[in-house]
């Protein structure tokens, strides 16, 4: 009689292998699928967001496994990757209101980090006991995994994910606003790596016309023939400020908004390029003199790609005109490639925070200060532009800066963060004050043009200018660009020389034009992209990259492209 045919492993037979290998080790194996669980459903919010999460889920696992077989410890790393995802997207979101996406990999790099632990002096131990406690218990988790998948399985598995994310980030692609919200970190990370590759596939990094049958000129380096002397240039980057008397309700110190007003006694609008942070994108603007809005889902990285790559701008405009050029900075050069988007631009002598002994966080008085010292240094009959990027008034305001300055300090009775704000905003106006006076003193005889910007408003501004809004209505209102989020001021002052007149110097002017504003109040010949960026500015009333939805920008970046300016974008 033939024997009876093998039924295979019999529930018995499986809970005895379950049992041999043990609670911890399996509890191993199911620990870190069972807190994604946990996490996808406290940080998603909907079907799409709770898919894409499963999808991410599955490819970090799958590559791991395929790269260790042990599911244990891949799930582990997993697990620790995502977290480590939703807290750094968290710190974005608290720092410019908005999560992380795919692109921020560009941001991981030695001196982002450590402007990040300058900023919070805490983090630096919190990443070193997370460290001692996590690679321990990888280690153990590599020694308890007792099972072992083949790799070829497992790379089946990561391209199934990664196929079925594509496809249903294509078809029904995320909201740019969702971007605003303060969930779905995971979810809105994964999908926004498969939009980022298609934008970059379809339209590279910078938006621009096909082609123009215009074209400008390129200037030459002789060409520049200024009528009088021409007077020292100082921009300066006025962090985080803007006139908060544009918030009802909010009780400012007697005084407070003369900072805010030119040499004529007029008060300005510059319309920055973001809100609640990301200060390179004004950086971009007021150097380079173009939108950073042109690289849509790129802009957060607008210094990083442009460097190297955008050879236009306001420093070599005026080392055509005979300047020399140097800037201040009040971080690491290499942060958001600062060093080498400034030098693009024509910036010859970048001092950053190492090079000017800069010890944390330093008062405007730092940094008005060091800019005295050097232009002092240099040939009095040479003409100096000098960019002084300042930091005091960088975030967080929930601690006080410097409690020894400015003692007779008296709180107007605000929230505590907005009080901090005016205090910090206070010490910036006197140091400025005294930075002109030294300028008066102790170089009597020269010229000086001296202009300043707020680059973007602090990210509590929203709640102040709209207390009754929800988080999703907020974010529309930054989607779209609303101008009471992006409007901060720009002030023009002299000493010993007298502003030029010009229809450029406008009441509100779109960031990139500041670089045009520069040259007419200082009485500077325009070379051709900057005339043709004046008839722009002109004709669009000082509107750049939202005149005509963008085809004024598109077509200005093509004639820059054409000329050589701009190069592999």
């Amino acid at each position: 009689m033939a024997p009876a045919p093998n039924p295979g492993p019999s529930a018995t037979t499986l809970a005895a292998g379950l049992a041999a290998i043990g609670f911890w080790r399996l509890s191993a194996v199911a620990a870190p699928h069972i807190s994604a669980l946990a996490f996808l459903l406290h940080t998603e919010t909907d079907f799409g967001g709770r898919m894409g999460f499963a999808l991410a889920w599955g490819i970090l696992n799958f590559f791991f496994v395929a790269l260790l077989r042990r599911p244990a410890l891949s799930g582990a790393l997993s697990l620790t990757l995502v977290v480590l995802l939703v807290l750094l997207s968290r710190l974005k979101h608290d720092v410019v209101q908005m999560t992380a996406n795919f692109v921020d990999l560009m941001v991981i790099d030695r001196d982002t980090a450590a402007y990040l632990f300058t900023i919070f002096p805490n983090l630096r131990w919190s990443v070193v006991g997370a460290s001692l406690v996590i690679l321990p218990l990888m280690y153990a988790l590599w020694w308890l995994d007792p099972f072992r998948i083949r790799r070829l399985p497992a790379t089946a598995g990561l391209l199934a994910c990664l196929a079925s994310l594509a496809g249903y980030s294509i078809a029904w692609p995320d909201e740019a606003w969702r971007g605003y919200y303060d969930d779905g970190y995971l979810s809105k990370f994964a999908r926004s790596g498969v939009t980022a590759v298609s934008d970059f596939v379809n339209y590279g990094f910078m938006e621009s016309e096909a082609v123009t049958a215009e074209r400008l000129k390129v200037p030459l380096v002789d060409s520049c023939h200024v009528a009088g002397r021409r007077p020292h240039i100082i921009m300066i980057h006025d962090e985080s400020s803007f006139d908060i008397r544009q918030a009802a309700g909010v009780k400012v110190p007697p005084g407070y908004g003369s900072h805010f007003k030119s040499f004529d006694g007029r008060e300005r609008k510059f319309m920055a390029e973001s809100s609640g942070g990301a200060s390179w994108m004004a950086e971009y603007n007021v150097l380079a003199g173009l939108s950073s809005r042109s690289f849509g889902r790129f802009s957060y990285f607008v210094t990083r790609i442009a460097s190297g790559r955008v050879e236009r701008g306001l420093p070599l405009a005026l080392r055509r005109c005979g300047y020399n050029t140097i800037s201040l900075y009040p971080a690491y050069g290499a942060f958001m490639s600062a060093r080498g988007f400034q030098t693009s631009t024509g910036i010859q002598h970048f001092y950053d925070a190492r090079a000017l002994g800069a010890k944390g966080i330093e008062p405007d008085s730092f940094f008005y200060d060091k800019a005295v010292n050097l232009i002092a240094e240099q040939p009095a009959n040479t003409p100096l532009f000098t960019f002084v990027y300042l930091a005091a008034n960088h975030f967080p305001w929930e601690t006080k800066f410097r409690p020894d300055l400015l003692p007779s300090w008296r709180a107007p009775g605000n929230e505590r963060v907005v009080d901090e704000y005016l205090r910090r905003q206070t010490l910036s106006a006197g140091d400025y004050a005294a930075f002109v006076a030294s300028l008066k003193k102790k170089f009597p005889a020269q010229p000086f043009l001296i202009v300043r910007y707020g680059d973007h408003q602090p990210e509590f501004s929203s709640n102040l200018l709209d207390p009754g809004l929800d988080e999703a209505r907020v974010a529309r209102k930054f989607d779209t660009h609303d101008p009471r989020y992006f409007t901060t001021y720009y002030a023009i002052d002299a000493v010993n020389f007298e502003p030029v007149k010009s229809s450029a110097i406008m009441d509100t002017i779109d960031a990139p034009y500041l670089p045009l504003v520069i040259q007419e109040a200082a009485g500077i010949p325009l070379d051709p992209s900057f005339k043709e960026q004046k008839n722009i500015m002109l004709r669009c009333n000082g509107v750049f990259y939202a005149c005509k939805d963008g085809a004024e920008a598109r077509r200005f970046n093509r004639l820059l492209i054409d000329a050589g300016f701009i190069k592999g974008l």
